[in-house]
């Protein structure tokens, strides 16, 4: 079944091109079926680029899918124009008072600035906290997942000095559960971040189940017992080019970054990385979208408390 997504989205010409099934809004207006509503807050400041890679993964399922794109405010974005805001972002004060099968908050480019200096810090705990009573099941990614767990848990802030970036060989545990169905016993993933997922930590503070962690990364991917929020410390949505634009940037702007881990090809920056975490990519999302929510959500979603 496809993603259902605007007509004229950018997202919907590239994922045509790729030969990913999708549908438009009218076609789908048509089928006497009930998808999957999922909410997308998109924190991310290459907001075409982020949307186009997670409709990417929800579309790799026999669901069909409702996608919405919302943000925290109608501020201006120097990267993604405004044109595009306006026309295919809501504000969340517009949706919060439906239900929604799915949702996804993204990463941020805040690694090292305060939670309590974010502008929308505000914002975002109040998010949050309606997201328990009016989603089946949520997801947070990167630095949206460390803001989430602060903010659930009081888990304190751990950042490291160096970014962590590159591609990360994690451990699977608790292979009976639906949400790592089929995973292998260890997986690459992209990670790019400061924060630090201290496995020990999350196990003091939280009721969370850690699915995946790394010995030098820490905690990949952690659950709630009943899956209504899932942490995910990385990006498996990222394309292969993705952290090494992200390089690129960083040493254009003087950071003096680390090269990406396990990422070039012989670490050398000048030949093409290639995708190694699509596959976990894929099947993380679709586990999620069946397990934790497709088979758990009312189908009125006036049910869900």
């Amino acid at each position: 079944m496809p993603i259902r997504i605007p007509d004229d989205l950018p997202a919907a010409g590239i994922l045509k091109s790729e030969n990913i099934f999708t549908i438009s809004e009218s076609r789908a207006s048509h089928q006497h079926i009930r998808p999957l509503r999922v909410l997308i807050l998109n924190l991310m400041p290459k907001k075409i680029e982020t949307e186009t890679q997670l409709m990417r993964l929800l579309s790799n399922t026999p669901l069909q899918v409702d996608v919405e794109l919302v943000r925290v405010d109608a501020r201006a974005s120097r990267n993604t124009p405004q044109e595009h805001l306006d026309k295919f972002y809501g504000d969340f004060d517009r949706v919060k008072k439906q239900k929604w099968d799915g949702f996804i908050i993204t990463g941020a480019p805040l690694g090292k600035i305060p939670f309590e200096d974010v502008y929308y810090w505000d914002k975002f705990k109040e998010i949050v906290d309606w997201s328990h009573h009016n989603v089946t099941s949520t997801l947070f990614l990167c630095w949206a997942a460390q803001a989430a767990l602060n903010h659930l848990f009081d888990i304190k802030r751990e950042t490291r000095d160096q970014k962590l970036s590159g591609i990360y060989k994690h451990t699977t545990y608790n292979h009976h559960h639906p949400l790592v169905r089929g995973f292998d016993d260890q997986f690459w993933a992209p990670l790019s971040r400061f924060a630090d997922f201290n496995s020990k930590t999350i196990k003091a503070n939280s009721d969370l189940t850690i699915f995946a962690d790394d010995s030098d990364a820490g905690v990949y991917l952690a659950a709630s017992p009943d899956c209504r929020q899932v942490f995910i410390s990385g990006h498996p949505e990222y394309d292969a080019n993705t952290l090494s634009n992200e390089y690129l940037r960083d040493l254009d702007e003087g950071l003096n970054p680390d090269l990406p881990a396990n990422y070039y090809p012989d670490d050398d920056e000048n030949q093409i990385p290639r995708a190694k975490w699509r596959s976990h990519g894929n099947l993380l999302y679709s586990n999620w979208l069946n397990y934790c929510v497709y088979q758990v959500t009312p189908y009125d979603l006036n049910e869900l408390k």
